[in-house]
């Protein structure tokens, strides 16, 4: 059964007449009544009397005719959702990110893009690193919003911020008072660290591997604010990113003099996935905000 015998057979029901129905669906007189006989057959009863080339619904066609109507109302349904969803000024933009860069990052970000496409809707999802790299890679977020370290070989990538990072302590820590540190100078003190499914995990472990720096792990946290929390009890030290969710009272953030010592953060996407041209828009509304997106982050890490 197809979609053109439907439509067919539809399109008679509603003149009940062959050939008015042939010219209207611009086609020959035979090639309906050949698709209508067909579609008969295949469903095994008759659907219409005829009186020459009159006709009109019998019991079965009547029956028929209220499901096939629904069908093709959800089929046009379904096509015009589509439509709307893939319009780049009304579609949807389905985006994950880490749960710390929904303070500010991502509602920055979203009223920005906003004000230029204000049709425009966002299905955000946000997670720790695990959750919504998996929610990428099964498809159900067309774009992600995470670090520079969780990029595999099939992702593109855009950078949108280097973000400072700071060795973070309490204000009753004995380094406190310090105007800037180098890691090795925090070699032997308690370190508050994070759990593997954390997106800045990878960035630090990298960073580490080229300073004199010696972990000595105290906690291992799940989240970034966790971490905060227990520096801020001064039950250790540790380097977090100056993002307005972990800008606890009594935590002093300090500058590091190594090099190199920042966070990356960008937008990727699956490069072998079919991207909508909604998703491609945002795509390079990124790309051409990236200046003004890093000025962004200085300000807040002047704050």
């Amino acid at each position: 059964m197809e979609l053109t015998q439907l439509e067919y057979f539809m399109t008679v029901a509603r003149l009940e007449h062959m050939t008015l129905a042939s010219k209207a669906l611009g086609i020959t007189q035979p090639a309906l009544s050949h698709a209508i006989a067909k579609l008969e057959n295949e469903i095994g009863a008759p659907l219409f009397e005829r009186n020459g080339r009159n006709v009109k619904l019998n019991r079965n066609g009547a029956m028929f005719s209220k499901w096939v109507g629904k069908a093709l109302q959800n089929i046009e349904n379904g096509v015009k959702e589509i439509e709307e969803w893939s319009n780049p000024d009304t579609g949807v933009i389905t985006l994950s990110y880490l749960n710390i860069l929904g303070v500010d990052l991502i509602p920055h970000l979203v009223r920005s893009y906003q004000l230029d496409y204000p049709k425009v809707r966002f299905e955000l999802t946000q997670g720790n690193l695990g959750d919504i790299d998996d929610h990428l890679e099964q498809g159900h977020s067309d774009l992600m919003i995470t670090s520079k370290e969780s990029t595999l070989d099939n992702h593109k990538w855009v950078v949108m911020q280097n973000i400072p990072l700071f060795i973070v302590v309490s204000s009753q820590h004995h380094l406190a008072n310090r105007p800037a540190l180098s890691l090795a100078e925090l070699s032997g003190e308690p370190f508050i660290g994070l759990k593997n499914n954390c997106g800045l995990k990878a960035t630090i472990m990298s960073r580490f591997q080229h300073t004199g720096f010696v972990l000595d792990s105290a906690y291992e946290a799940e989240d970034l604010i966790t971490v905060a929390g227990f520096i801020k009890s001064n039950l250790g030290v540790s380097v977090l990113p100056k993002t307005m969710g972990l800008m606890l009272d009594e935590l002093v953030w300090i500058p590091i003099t190594d090099e190199g010592w920042y966070w990356e953060i960008g937008l990727k996407w699956r490069e072998d996935r079919h991207i909508s041209p909604t998703a491609k828009r945002f795509i390079a509304y990124i790309e051409n905000e990236q200046q003004s997106l890093s000025a962004y982050s200085v300000r807040l890490n002047e704050a």
